[in-house]
């Protein structure tokens, strides 16, 4: 009579998938060793798969080196359990060797090995492994079809030089049946002989893949041959069109999916909701949310970011804001997605609120983190935080990222730091054009145009194809430095690489034409782009206008101006304060009662100082500074110090039909003079001061900056809603020319 011991082996035996732990396992391996000996090469065959179903490597291992000939399914089970536990080098090894054996491999092998493929970023030793899964007719095969699905759509390069066989570590592998295959300096035997093994047989790919297809190409091909397909089926296809810009098709595609019966889940959500926000589809985009919390996926990480990032892509950031609170548990992809949003956004300084409140939940920033959180640090020009965050940066070896270094180069030009951001632009191992063109525009903004078309032929010759943001940063450094020629030579460039000039580009021709004194060529210009003008692109002329003291073309301009955009009062504004400046007081008068009429408040010039990590503002003829009185000292004192050294108000720049002495006082009461002196009474002589200011800087107030630079010996930096004036010595990097 049989044991219940012996009873239990064969039950267990005739059903290995029961066992679902380790300790159940090693149990019906110890009884089988007990009561059937070791020897039985169809028992630890058995054995073996349950250990590899549960991804136990180092027991699956004991047991197949103990094979003297090894069975086909133990060497299935160690090439799928090297796979599952992350040793894809491996994995590829044994199969390698499993195939020198003549071993045939099957769809329970194939999806293993892709796998490692994909991870390992082999696409040509993949490409093999498709030709074998041809050769043995497994292409039909549901598993391996979404494998080989999944490996073209993440390496949609068709070819390329690195393989990271080369470049992982070697593992403490147990098994080692060919010692070859151990040292890393022969790893490349691996990859040679099973390209050469099934090269054949992948060649007889030709009549049913384009040669030199692209990875979706490839995607689509093996999808278009499935017989079967399932949700992983769909979700790859699917994220391939995404991840390769077409749209359409994804979306195509997903209504292909429903008719066949199939309900999307997580992955098909996250997947397509950036497709509408590319399309700015919020509509469509809330369908897909009320998708998702009808059938409870709204819980999903991926969907909620996926959802945060829809809505302030769409600029619906509050409604980013609202999926981010309803949030349970909020983890860094949540945090990261809605600072971004806010950034995005403009919402710079609900950004930072946000990015202190999730350091206080104790969510450590990641990689990420930085990249969306320096760019409110470069608009909102919070040097001491960025600086900050710059040394957090290094403290943890993030410094090499070269997304968070172009931020960086980014975040220090925008603060009038273009030093320091060169010096991190030139420590990067690898520029792509977003830093090339963080540093370009740098220059641009900070009035070094010289080095900025010097960098821009540099780029150039990296063999960095100039994009439409490039083309704006260099046309942005030829309008700040009247470089007319070099300017409209890049604009008509721009098609020799693909790009359209875009509204941005028309806009600084624009600019740099009125700048530069051709007021009538630029309305000409204006008048004859492909694109209909906007208001900005009039403004930008208008102020030309009034640099020029061209009142006549200005009324003109205001007008277009006005009909473009009949919400803005920067027309009205600009032409009031032309009129005020020729004397037209009654014109000037007239105009700003119809302002009030319609509603139109003027904002408040404004300027910001940071002394000591406080940041202090103030506003034109503001006593309201609790050093006022130190401040008007300071600034009296200025003023006779600059009389003597040759400095003579220029009183049309005080807009108020006032009398010349009151204009004179109007004038040193500006908010960059008082931003000013308070830096000069509260920072050590020598000190450089950095200026801040909501609107363009006045020209009396530029040349009166010239002056105290010379006269205190302080580098003063003053950036206002245009670009950087850098004050030294008496002189300004615009070269008076902004």
């Amino acid at each position: 009579m049989e044991s219940s011991s012996e009873n239990l082996v064969k039950t267990l035996l005739r059903n290995p998938s029961s066992i679902k732990t380790k300790s159940q396992a090693k149990q019906l391996h110890a009884q089988i060793v007990k009561t059937r000996g070791s020897r039985s090469v169809s028992l630890a065959t058995i054995i073996l798969g349950v250990y590899s179903d549960l991804n136990l490597l180092k027991e699956s291992l004991e047991v197949f080196n103990n094979f003297r000939y090894v069975p086909t399914k133990a060497w299935k089970s160690v090439v799928r359990c090297y796979s599952c536990n992350g040793y894809f080098r491996d994995s590829l090894a044994c199969f390698v060797e499993m195939r020198g054996w003549g071993k045939l491999p099957g769809s329970d092998v194939f999806p293993s090995v892709v796998r490692a493929c994909t991870h390992l970023k082999e696409l040509r030793v993949g490409e093999s492994v498709h030709g074998c899964v041809i050769r043995f007719g497994m292409e039909s095969d549901l598993y391996t079809g979404n494998a080989l699905m999944n490996m073209y759509a993440k390496l949609q390069v068709s070819s390329h030089d690195y393989h990271v066989l080369d470049e992982i570590p070697q593992s403490d592998r147990v098994y080692s049946r060919r010692s070859s295959l151990t040292q890393d300096s022969e790893i490349g035997i691996l990859r040679n002989e099973l390209i050469m093994s099934e090269k054949s047989h992948f060649e007889s790919l030709s009549g049913r893949r384009v040669k030199n297809a692209t990875g979706l190409d490839s995607v689509s091909k093996i999808f278009q041959m499935m017989p079967d397909k399932d949700v992983v089926s769909w979700n790859t296809v699917i994220g391939g069109n995404v991840q390769s810009g077409l749209y359409e098709e994804a979306l195509e595609r997903l209504r292909e999916m429903s008719n066949a019966y199939l309900k999307p889940d997580c992955f098909t959500l996250s997947s397509v909701l950036p497709v509408f926000a590319r399309h700015v589809n919020v509509l469509k985009g809330k369908e897909i949310h009320g998708y998702a919390i009808r059938h409870g996926f709204d819980k999903d990480e991926y969907i909620r970011s996926s959802l945060i990032d829809m809505y302030a892509t769409c600029t619906r950031v509050e409604d980013s804001y609202r999926v981010f609170n309803l949030l349970s548990e909020k983890d860094d992809v949540s945090w990261n997605s809605i600072i971004a949003g806010c950034v995005q956004n403009g919402t710079f300084v609900e950004g930072l609120g946000l990015f202190r409140q999730m350091l206080a939940a104790n969510v450590k920033p990641v990689e990420v983190s930085f990249s969306a959180i320096l760019p409110a640090c470069a608009h909102l020009t919070t040097l001491h935080l960025g600086k900050q965050l710059h040394a957090y940066i290094i403290r943890v070896g993030f410094d090499q990222n070269m997304y968070i270094a172009s931020s960086l180069v980014d975040m220090y030009a925008k603060c009038g730091k273009i030093m320091t951001a060169r010096w991190i632009f030139d420590r990067m191992d690898i520029h792509d054009s977003v830093s090339w063109t963080a540093i370009i525009m740098g220059y641009a903004l900070n009035g070094h145009a010289r080095e900025a078309t010097i960098l821009f032929e540099n780029m150039q010759h990296d063999k960095i194809k100039p994009n439409a943001v490039a083309y704006l940063a260099i046309l942005t450094a030829c309008s700040h430095a009247g470089l007319v020629d070099e300017g409209w030579n890049y604009f008509t460039s721009m098609n020799r690489y693909g790009v359209s000039p875009e509204l941005e580009h028309y806009a600084s021709i624009a600019d740099l034409l009125g700048r530069a004194g051709r007021l009538m060529e630029a309305y000409k210009f204006i008048n004859d782009m492909p694109i209909k003008p906007t208001g900005s692109i009039w403004a930008t002329l208008l102020s030309a206008c009034r640099v020029h003291k061209n009142v006549e073309l200005a009324e003109k301009v205001a007008k277009e101006m006005s009909t473009a955009d009949p919400g803005n009062m920067g027309p009205y504004l600009l032409l009031s304060n032309m009129y005020s400046a020729a004397g037209r007081w009654k014109d000037a008068s007239k105009l700003r009662t119809n302002m009030k009429k319609k509603g139109m408040r003027k904002p408040p010039a404004c300027s910001w100082i940071e002394v000591r990590n406080q940041v202090h503002a103030f506003v034109s003829g503001d006593t309201s500074h609790p050093y006022y009185d130190q401040i008007h000292v300071a600034l009296r004192d200025l003023y006779e110090r600059l009389k003597q050294e040759g400095y003579v108000p220029q009183i049309s720049e005080a807009l108020h039909d006032v009398d010349e002495e009151q204009k004179s006082d109007l004038l040193y009461t500006h908010s960059e003079r008082l931003a000013i002196a308070f830096g000069i009474i509260s920072t050590p002589a020598g000190t450089t001061i950095h200026i801040i200011k909501n609107l363009r800087v006045c020209v009396d107030c530029h040349t009166a900056i010239k002056f105290i630079s010379k006269i205190m010996g302080r580098d003063i930096i003053v950036r206002d809603n245009s670009r950087f004036h850098h004050f030294k010595d008496g002189n300004c990097s615009c070269g008076d020319y902004w």
